[in-house]
């Protein structure tokens, strides 16, 4: 699991676009709180995982973002598009 998470993360840091934790979870067949357990650890990398709501990562300090975080407003909100993207079988 840990594998596609890694996907995932290499992909939005490559588009430099935000994703919900929702699609994410979605896109890996398990629960948003599931999936907020397997990244583990506050980082830039990980920044790009945000609220549905606020579209900001939850409880990220400005050090803890990712210096591109903001510079679309575009947000991946439906698992589609990263199967349709990514390998994660």
């Amino acid at each position: 699991m840990l594998d596609k998470v890694t996907i995932i993360r290499e992909y939005l840091n490559e588009v430099k676009t935000r994703c919900t934790y929702s699609a994410a979870a979605k896109a890996l067949k398990i629960k948003p709180t599931e999936f907020k357990k397997l990244l583990d650890v506050r980082s830039p990398e990980n920044s790009w995982f945000v609220n549905t709501d606020a579209g900001e990562p939850v409880g990220y300090s400005d050090e803890e973002k990712h210096p591109e975080l903001y510079r679309t407003k575009r947000i991946i909100t439906n698992a589609e598009v990263l199967t349709r993207n990514l390998d994660l079988t």
